[in-house]
């Protein structure tokens, strides 16, 4: 099986972050997060990769404009390095 399709099907069962997908399959985070660039643009239609937006622990800003999947390095509006990361999943949202 490939590492794509492996990756697929570990986001089909719930949200992770990038380390812990990278964990999952044995990767470098920056080797994961190209194939979850590439896995985001195939699902688009089926089963959209979601994200749960990156937040900031210290004063809770949330990055929604992020285009971006990878982890930002510090909040703009504190400047603290105590961010959350963004989670992933592939599935449909609720109620459609």
């Amino acid at each position: 099986m490939t590492l794509r399709k492996r990756m697929t099907e570990l986001l089909e069962r719930g949200w992770f972050t990038l380390r812990q997908v990278s964990q999952e399959l044995g990767i470098r985070e920056r080797e994961a997060l190209e194939h979850l660039e590439h896995v985001a643009r195939s699902a688009r239609g089926s089963t959209p990769l979601r994200v749960e937006h990156a937040r900031c622990i210290q004063c809770g800003f949330v990055f929604r404009k992020r285009s971006r999947l990878s982890p930002p390095s510090r909040c703009p509006r504190c400047k603290s390095e105590r961010v959350e990361p963004p989670r992933f999943t592939l599935s449909r949202p609720e109620g459609s």
